[in-house]
C-alpha cells in the first residue's frame, strides 16, 4: 500500500512541478510573444487542416502597414471559377499572467473594424484569449454586431469552426447570389425583349399610319381621275351624241328641201338637172 502511495504521490508533484514550469514559462514571456505564439498555434491548426478542408484558400500574414495598422492573418477562399466566395481579417490577442494591466476584448474590435475595412474583408474575428473568467467569451462563439458589422470574438477552439461555419454560409449565399443574377439577368432579357417588341409595335404603329394615309391619298387620286376620266366620258358621249345627231341632219339634206321655199335656187338645179340630161 506505501508503494502505490508514494507512487501517486511522485506523479502528483511530476505534475505540479510540470504546471509550476508551465506557468513559469508563461509568465516569463513578454505579451507580445504570448499573442505571438497564439498566431503559431493559429497558423498551425489550419496548415493542418488546409489541404483537405481549404484546397483553394489564401491564409497568410497581414504584413501591409501602408495604412498605419495591420490585421494578424487574412482568410480568403474562392470558388472554382476563382470567384471569391469569403474573407476574414483575424486578430490574435493574449497576455501574460503577470501582466501589470489587464486588456479587454473591446479594447481590440475599433481597430481591427478599420482593418478589415481598409483590406477589404468582408467578417472580422478576434481570437482571444482576453477575459478568462468571461462566460459570455468562454461560451465561444460571440458575435458584436451590435457594435460593429460582421465581427465575432472566438476562443482558439473555436478558430477552425468559425472559419468552416462562414465560409460554409457564404457558399450557400454564393449559390442563391448566382441564381439571383441570373434571374434578374433573364428579368433583364425580358424586358429587354418588352421593350424591343414595344418599339416594334409603335414603329410598325408609325408606318401604317403613314402607309395608310399614304394610301387614302392614292384612293383619293384615283377617286379624282375616275370623277376625271368620267367627265371626259361623258363629254366623249355628248359629242358623239351631237355628231350622229350632226351626220343624221347631214344625211338628210335633199335638193328639196334646199330649195323650198328658195325659187331662185330652185330654178337653177333644174337648170343642172336640164343639162346633165341632155348631155345623156
Amino acid at each position: 500500500m506505501r508503494s502505490i502511495k508514494d507512487k501517486y504521490e511522485t506523479q502528483i508533484k511530476d505534475r505540479d512541478d510540470t504546471i509550476d514550469r508551465l506557468k513559469d514559462m508563461k509568465a516569463r514571456l513578454s505579451t507580445k510573444m504570448v499573442g505571438e505564439t497564439l498566431e503559431q498555434h493559429c497558423e498551425t491548426e489550419f496548415n493542418r487542416v488546409r489541404s483537405m478542408a481549404f484546397p483553394r484558400a489564401y491564409f497568410e500574414k497581414d504584413n501591409d502597414a501602408r495604412t498605419g495598422s495591420k490585421g494578424d492573418f487574412i482568410f480568403r477562399d474562392s470558388d472554382d471559377a476563382g470567384t471569391e466566395i469569403i474573407s476574414i481579417m483575424f486578430e490574435m490577442k493574449n497576455e501574460s499572467d503577470r501582466t501589470a494591466t489587464k486588456s479587454r476584448n473591446e479594447d481590440f474590435l475599433k481597430e481591427l473594424d478599420r482593418d478589415r475595412a481598409e483590406k477589404g474583408c468582408e467578417y472580422a474575428v478576434l481570437v482571444s484569449l482576453l477575459e478568462p473568467d468571461s462566460e459570455l467569451y468562454n461560451a465561444g462563439i460571440v458575435d458584436v454586431f451590435h457594435r460593429y458589422p460582421k465581427m465575432y470574438v472566438v476562443r482558439p477552439q473555436f478558430f477552425l469552426p468559425m472559419i468552416t461555419l462562414l465560409r460554409n454560409a457564404a457558399t450557400n449565399a454564393l449559390k442563391y447570389k448566382t441564381e439571383l443574377a441570373l434571374v434578374k439577368a433573364q428579368n433583364i432579357d425580358i424586358t429587354q425583349f418588352e421593350s424591343q417588341l414595344e418599339m416594334f409595335k409603335n414603329g410598325f404603329a408609325k408606318n401604317y399610319d403613314l402607309a395608310s394615309r399614304n394610301f387614302q391619298t392614292a384612293i383619293n387620286e384615283i377617286d379624282k381621275s375616275i370623277d376625271h376620266l368620267q367627265k371626259t366620258k361623258d363629254a366623249l358621249i355628248g359629242a358623239d351624241r351631237n355628231l350622229r345627231l350632226a351626220n343624221d341632219k347631214a344625211q338628210d339634206v335633199t335638193i328639196k328641201k334646199l330649195t323650198r321655199g328658195n325659187p331662185t335656187m330652185a330654178a337653177k338645179f333644174a337648170e343642172l338637172e336640164s343639162q346633165v340630161e341632155a348631155a345623156e
